[in-house]
């Protein structure tokens, strides 16, 4: 089996026997190899394009492997900090919808993987169309040129994760679509293994979502000019400006503004108001855990990236600081699902146990109950990632 370490040295082998170009040569080799490497990772759209970027054979020129998820969240400028709680009255049992967002531009999926890849020098090529048999053909396309695809898409019309219909639409992030197989296309989700989907349903996924209606996303090894320095370099630049922002909705002020909201009668966004009937709280606690356990809130992985860009750069970066802001995520996790609990067990199955995760996030929205207090977690959380902001802001 091809190691995508050595695909790149495959590929160029055979273009200097047979004369052929790049992609040629690549989708030979893939017809002979149809290997997928499978790298998980904790963020959608830092995954696919890390693991596209593996896949494709490119490499850290200082150290010949290839580029981690921490350096690609690095380079797309870290981190950023949302909250924002939605209500819908037409929709009484899923009208609370809590977002928590942990990445720079998480609200603006398309402008992150543009600019990072930019900063990279991948010269990749974003694909749009509102037609369904051109946004077929353009996949299909970059599929027989043996190069994957980033394509956006909405989970529940796509099936493979098992969600309830009340998810209809509301979109998610990528998945990487490896190649073509039949009337089927397999597909990178941050798995362990290739999933299958049916070509007519993956076409219907990628059009549900009218803000990234089609949208794919590809890369050609032969274009890429990588210069990870000033792309390190303007990284930082750009964390420490975005998290100096005084937005309450998409920078630090955000975590502020949710530790106050847990707790404030006046305000009609405030917990006490918005779930005075108890209900929506089974959700309500289930999308705190599901959103910021095992990492997912990326402080630990930011912590990794300023530890490879100290190396990098040569000085040191205050990793430290941004790993003990991420223990400050480990008690809010557990008030809002503590351990043992079977919806936290069921979540942490993932896939295999997806309709039992689901059908019991129903039963407990049904049942009155109270929000958990997390004013003072979040509070203590928000000032660690004050202090490490500072931190990387004196080593800048």
């Amino acid at each position: 089996m091809t190691t995508r370490k050595h695909l790149k040295q495959l590929v160029r082998e055979r273009m200097r026997k047979t004369g052929e170009r790049y992609t040629v040569a690549r989708r030979h080799i893939a017809e002979s190899d149809s290997s997928w490497e499978f790298r998980g990772g904790l963020d959608g759209d830092t995954a696919a394009l890390t693991n596209v970027l593996a896949n494709l054979g490119v490499v850290a020129p200082h150290t010949g492997e290839p580029l981690t998820e921490a350096m690609v969240l690095g380079v797309g400028g870290g981190l950023g900090a949302g909250y924002i709680l939605w209500e819908f009255d037409s929709h009484p049992l899923r009208s609370r919808v809590l977002t928590l967002g942990f990445r720079r531009l998480w609200q603006y999926p398309d402008r992150w993987a543009r600019g990072t890849a930019e900063r990279l020098g991948l010269h990749a090529d974003q694909h749009e169309t509102g037609g369904g048999k051109r946004a077929a053909a353009e996949l299909d396309a970059q599929l027989e040129r043996g190069l994957p695809a980033i394509a956006w898409i909405d989970p529940y019309t796509l099936g493979h994760r098992g969600e309830p219909e009340w998810l209809d639409g509301y979109g998610g992030p990528p998945v990487v679509v490896t190649e073509r197989v039949g009337d089927a296309y397999a597909i990178d989700d941050r798995s362990s293994s290739r999933i299958l989907v049916p070509a007519d349903r993956l076409a219907a996924a990628r059009a549900r979502v009218g803000s990234y209606r089609n949208r794919l996303i590809t890369i050609d090894p032969e274009r890429i000019d990588l210069d990870l320095r000033p792309a390190v370099e303007e990284g930082l630049r750009l964390q420490v400006e975005h998290l100096s922002e005084p937005s309450d909705s998409f920078s630090l002020p955000a975590w502020r503004k949710w530790a106050r909201m847990t707790g404030d009668t006046r305000n009609p966004k405030g917990w006490p108001n918005v779930f005075a009937d108890g209900l929506g709280v089974g959700s309500l606690r289930a999308s705190i855990y599901s959103d910021a356990a095992h990492g997912a809130h990326l402080r630990g992985l930011y912590a990794d990236f300023l530890d490879e860009a100290a190396e990098l750069l040569g000085r040191d970066l205050g990793a430290d600081a941004w790993r003990t802001a991420a223990e400050a995520w480990t008690p809010i996790v557990d008030a809002a699902l503590p351990p043992g609990d079977p919806l936290r067990s069921l979540i942490d199955d993932g896939l295999d146990r997806a309709a039992a995760r689901w059908e019991l996030q129903r039963a407990r929205d049904l049942a009155p109950d109270v929000p958990p207090p997390l004013g003072e977690q979040v509070m203590a959380m928000h000032e660690a990632e004050v202090a490490a902001l500072e931190r990387l802001r004196a080593a800048l």
